[in-house]
């Protein structure tokens, strides 16, 4: 019986190596070769806005406290996801996002078009106790969220070290982080007009927590929330059945 070509191959050892590296370098080059173009494939957004203070707080609480896990960041072209959730995400959705949270796990609903969809006090209210908005829901209580104080003392940190990430956060912004923080939560105060100033008059400025007076972390993560799909309208405009962004609702 005629000896297999492979068992001829293992016992030449420099032909096997050889071999190896011919499967490896195909491999490589089907994964490499697309990164090439990829300033043709990933889409313009003149109108992407960076996260406020506040809100990139609110994504680290996000992290923080898993809620990754079970909810993904990421629309499929699937007509079925886009019906229910909105337009497809789009990779520039995620330009400023370190790290992006797409993911595929979906124990809870996708949260990529929740921004605006619903109300602050409906997204409080579900923090508080998630089965008095959605009474199937088996997501615990994050109440604790509305007892605890903001950090803002590190917030310049957090704004410096995306902006050596990329993200174009202004030296003035960074300087600036924590009152601007304070001021998106609380729309009467004086320090509420610094923050429309360096981030743009889209800036949700609103009393995302409720509580009067106290900076917490139920505002940042609200603002958070609030935020998602809406940094730029670029899934809204530039997709095959274009519609129009949800207005935000306090």
């Amino acid at each position: 019986m005629a000896e297999l070509f492979h068992r001829k191959l293992e016992r030449s050892a420099i032909g096997f190596v050889l071999a190896i590296i011919v499967a490896a370098s195909i491999g490589g080059i089907v994964e490499i070769a697309p990164l090439f173009t990829i300033d043709d494939t990933v889409e313009e957004a003149p109108d992407m806005r960076v996260y406020t203070p506040l809100e990139l707080a609110g994504r680290n609480i996000y992290v923080r406290e898993g809620c990754y896990a079970c909810h993904s960041q990421m629309i499929r072209t699937l007509q079925d996801e886009v019906e229910r959730y909105g337009p497809y995400s789009l990779a520039v959705e995620s330009k400023y996002d370190r790290p992006m949270l797409w993911g595929s796990k979906r124990t809870g609903p996708d949260l990529a078009r929740v921004g605006g969809k619903y109300s602050n006090s409906w997204h409080v209210a579900h923090m508080m106790n998630p089965r008095d908005v959605v009474p199937e829901s088996n997501m615990p209580s994050y109440a604790f969220l509305a007892r605890t104080t903001l950090r803002t003392g590190d917030l310049s940190e957090s704004l410096e070290v995306q902006r050596m990430l990329g993200v174009p956060y202004t030296p003035e912004m960074v300087e600036n982080a924590a009152r601007d923080a304070f001021g998106q939560a609380f729309p009467d105060a004086s320090e509420a007009a610094g923050v429309v100033e360096r981030y743009g008059e889209a800036t949700n400025v609103s009393s995302f927590g409720g509580v009067s007076g106290k900076l917490t972390e139920m505002d940042a993560l609200v603002a958070y929330l609030q935020i998602l799909g809406r940094l730029t309208d670029a899934a809204y405009k530039n997709t095959a059945a274009p519609e129009n962004a949800p207005e935000t609702t306090n």
